[in-house]
């Protein structure tokens, strides 16, 4: 593999690393922010909690527009910007709405994330490495979730403001993000679909010395004449791909992985643990979090996207039921970390490292900002909606109930992989959006 892409595609999913880091850092200050201000359960988890979250759906919603006009490098780079001053922002915040505010931007960042980094690690790597190499960004979001929960453990007893060490540190990795940011080249993709021919030209020379460029710019110009000016991706022509982003962001959010790392401290001591305890088995959902990721990473290039989200199907259905009769039949606390581990693994192979390699492959080039942003925006306004209302359908329909929705979603996810997923790995961006839009335009 070129040494110069790996070096771009670990920089740009270093804005992976402060997506995990800043969605789950909170997890360890949450139930001490609730006490400290009184909030109510709704109030905690639509503004406190939730304001990131909606930050976020807003974020995802608008990325494609700076991800297409300015380029996925300077979208990258204001991102660490949003990312600095959230984290700085909460940290020294003195009331909820402050906060809430600082966190808003944060999720401003986490958002545009989700669509600039994919994309450009996409528009960069050749397509028998473009899994492992999109991956690098899942990977760098489950190990900026395990620093979370290991700086959270580590930090909780430095006094009764820990909570702002917690949040706060944050701002020292964004800063040191925000100047790698600074290094990369533009997207050689972007470039040619803004006809700005030398650049691209200059950058493709680097990334494959072997190849001719012109082949590339070829393919993308074939591809830009079968589209009209001001086209969007809600064309009938473009409706496969855009239910196909549709499906596997709701499918991701509908397993309850977001509501399991917000909540994980809260939901081991609900099983029986006690609190410093819950907070090291959060470290531990972390730890296998990474493992298995990695494990998705190395598999990806070799048995494809849909065999990954076969895997991970069925680990959903395994762990979720028991997870819920465990709730249900009142079982060993013991057994709900164990059970939990399975289903963040199930998680991390499949839905986690799939999601956005599959998302950045399916669009056309000078749609794929706003085909990410789509698909980014289903899988944040959900992950704002399930979180938000955890704490209140714990305290009604309890945790049995939740978990075994949960797995009833992850029944239907399969379905939607045995019959209607296609296979991407190994395929060009190009091949594959004709294949997708010509062959099954429906």
């Amino acid at each position: 593999m070129n040494r110069k892409i790996l070096i771009w595609s670990i920089t740009a999913a270093l804005a992976g690393f402060l997506f995990g880091f800043d969605t789950v850092v909170i997890s360890g200050a949450e139930k001490k922010l609730q006490l400290l201000w009184g909030s109510s359960d709704m109030f905690h988890g639509v503004i406190v909690i939730g304001m990131a979250l909606w930050g976020t759906v807003i974020g995802a919603f608008f990325g494609g527009i700076p991800t297409n006009k300015l380029g996925r490098k300077n979208t990258l780079i204001w991102i660490g910007v949003l990312y600095t001053i959230s984290a700085i922002g909460s940290g020294l915040a003195n009331d909820p709405w402050t906060f809430a505010v600082f966190r808003f931007i944060g999720g401003l960042g986490v958002g545009a994330s989700t669509i600039a980094a994919p994309a450009y690690i996409s528009e960069i790597a050749p397509a028998k490495d473009r899994g492992k190499l999109v991956g690098l960004y899942q990977f760098n979001i489950v190990f900026g979730i395990l620093i979370a929960f290991l700086s959270n453990y580590l930090l909780n007893n430095v006094g009764e403001n820990a909570w702002r060490w917690m949040i706060g540190v944050e701002a020292f990795p964004a800063a040191i993000y925000t100047i790698f940011a600074l290094t990369i080249p533009k997207s050689p993709r972007w470039l040619l679909t803004k006809f700005r021919n030398s650049e691209a030209i200059g950058v493709l020379k680097i990334i494959n010395p072997d190849q001719d460029p012109e082949k590339l710019m070829l393919e993308i110009k074939d591809e830009m004449e079968n589209t009209v000016p001001n086209e969007n991706i809600f064309l009938k022509k473009y409706r496969f791909p855009l239910i196909l982003a549709f499906l596997i962001a709701f499918f991701n959010q509908l397993s309850g992985i977001n509501a399991l790392l917000y909540y994980a401290p809260r939901i081991f001591e609900e099983a029986g643990l006690g609190e410093s305890t819950a907070l090291l088995s959060s470290i531990g959902i972390g730890v296998t979090n990474m493992i298995f990721t990695l494990l998705g990473i190395i598999l990806i290039d070799r048995l494809g996207r849909k065999q990954l989200m076969y895997i991970c199907s069925f680990g959903y259905i395994i762990s979720l039921s028991l997870v819920s009769a465990a709730f249900f039949f009142s079982w060993e606390g013991s057994i709900v970390p164990i059970l939990l581990f399975m289903f963040i693994a199930s998680h991390a192979i499949g839905q986690g490292t799939v999601i956005w390699v599959f998302i950045s492959e399916i669009f056309p080039n000078h749609l794929r900002g706003f085909g990410q942003s789509f698909g980014s925006s289903v899988h944040w306004v959900l992950a704002a909606v399930v979180p938000s209302l955890v704490p209140i359908l714990f305290s009604t329909i309890g945790e049995g109930m939740v978990f075994l929705i949960f797995a009833i979603m992850m029944v239907l996810q399969l379905l939607f992989v045995i019959f209607m997923m296609p296979e991407t790995k190994g395929v060009s961006l190009e091949e594959l959006s004709n294949k997708l839009i010509k062959e099954r335009n429906i």
